[in-house]
């Protein structure tokens, strides 16, 4: 049985051949994961459009969306904050940059570094 999709397919111009195949474009290949040795991880505070309020970020992880979101929600736990993992950044709320680089380079990320 054939899915429908035809949602998917809106605002799409089709073709007359008869060879053609449909490409969504949803099988981006995600980059293997980094070792944690090898990461080269970057905190930094932010507060821009965010309302004044201060918040920690973590950027440069090279590895799939999962892996990320896992190390989102194990630096959340571990701060006792909140946060959330968004366009490849994790965010911590409030400013906690140097318990941020304790955590990591104690698990393993010794390559990160506060800019």
């Amino acid at each position: 049985m054939k899915k429908n999709d035809w949602k998917e397919r809106l605002g799409i111009i089709y073709s007359t051949n008869p060879g053609y195949q449909y490409d969504t474009g949803e099988e981006e290949a995600e980059t293997e994961t980094l070792q944690k040795e090898k990461q080269l991880l970057r905190i930094s505070l932010d507060k821009r459009n965010r309302g004044g309020k201060l918040v920690t970020l973590i950027s440069g992880f090279r590895g799939t969306s999962t892996e990320l979101e896992a190390l989102g929600k194990w630096l959340k736990v571990k701060c006792g904050v909140g946060g959330s993992v968004k366009e490849g950044e994790i965010i911590i709320q409030g400013d906690l940059r140097n318990r941020v680089l304790e955590i990591l380079k104690k698990e393993g990320y010794l390559k990160s570094r506060i800019i």
